[in-house]
């Protein structure tokens, strides 16, 4: 038995709570994964895990040796990184998932000066705007907009997304432009709602202007869940849209939407990366994220503006 496979296969159980699932994101087989686990456990002679037919659960001797485990993965891992790190570069497998917009808009099309940078890794990127789980789907790291509410993770902020209200001209010749954000709550105007995957409601938000606050949701009869639907949604005159600057700019240019309240600022919305926080983070993943973070300071306007609570 390897003692570093035996405990790197059973910290991975712990944490997906699936010898399945541990399998999947040590890409080796469910049968290797549990002839690891109990030759640990007979090793030493003490239950690491309660088995069920449906679920995993650590045994108190598990968790406290859980803890343990992770300390010296995580040592020998640094170890080796520190070794490394001078006479080789960062290479390997990296699972990222973005919002789809971001992707579309900015990554994408920026991402060959990662490679020519970094090209000894293999970048897989995911493009929704969904919940992941990060570990049962061996994910590296997601991108966020929003506060991160799961508390599991840990949130890195690498950038604040100024927003603007915008319309389709089609959208104004038939409804007439709105003068004041309260028209869109309280007038007949109507927004096309952006439903958060996070918590399937459409988020409001808060506007000012010399001294005066208020907290906008808008009426809506198009709600949709997918950022790229969303604009299009806007620019096919279907209503009124909240919208990050980066995403309304082309529009802009191309007289597909129009700006309106441009007299009153609008909360920020804060950009986060997000990875677990029993998971190292790597030297590939610490490349990537200082590489957005340059990509955001260099295509995303620094506006001083508010940022949401």
């Amino acid at each position: 038995m390897d003692r570093f496979d035996a405990m790197q296969a059973f910290a991975r159980v712990v944490e997906t709570g699936s010898f399945t699932q541990a399998a999947l994101t040590l890409h080796i087989s469910k049968t290797t994964v549990s002839q690891l686990v109990q030759q640990l456990e007979a090793r030493l002679r003490v239950k690491l895990l309660n088995r069920t037919t449906r679920k995993v659960n650590v045994t108190a001797d598990g968790a406290a040796y859980y803890e343990r485990v992770q300390a010296l993965l995580a040592a020998m891992d640094d170890a080796e990184t520190a070794l490394s790190n001078a006479a080789t570069a960062p290479r390997g497998r990296l699972r990222v998932d973005v919002p789809s917009p971001l992707a579309r808009l900015l990554l994408i099309p920026a991402l060959a000066s990662f490679q020519e940078r970094y090209p000894d890794i293999q970048l897989d990127l995911g493009v929704s705007d969904r919940p992941v789980s990060l570990i049962d789907e061996s994910v590296d790291c997601v991108i966020r907009g929003g506060e991160i509410t799961d508390t599991s993770l840990i949130a890195r902020h690498i950038a604040d997304l100024p927003l603007g209200v915008y319309a389709a001209p089609t959208y104004l010749a038939r409804h007439g432009t709105p003068t004041h954000p309260r028209e869109l709550q309280d007038g007949e105007h109507h927004v096309v709602a952006y439903r958060w995957a996070r918590t399937g409601k459409p988020l409001g938000y808060a506007f000012t202007r010399e001294g005066e606050t208020l907290q906008v949701q808008g009426r809506h009869t198009l709600a949709v869940d997918d950022g790229n639907a969303y604009l299009a949604a806007g620019q096919a005159g279907l209503g009124i849209l909240w919208l990050p600057r980066y995403m309304a700019a082309k529009a802009l240019a191309n007289n597909e939407l129009v700006a309106l309240f441009e007299a009153w600022d609008i909360v920020s919305m804060p950009l986060y990366m997000a990875y677990p926080p029993n998971r190292r983070v790597s030297r590939k993943l610490r490349v990537f994220m200082e590489w957005v973070i340059e990509l955001m300071a260099s295509n995303v306007p620094q506006v001083t503006l508010p940022r949401a609570p």
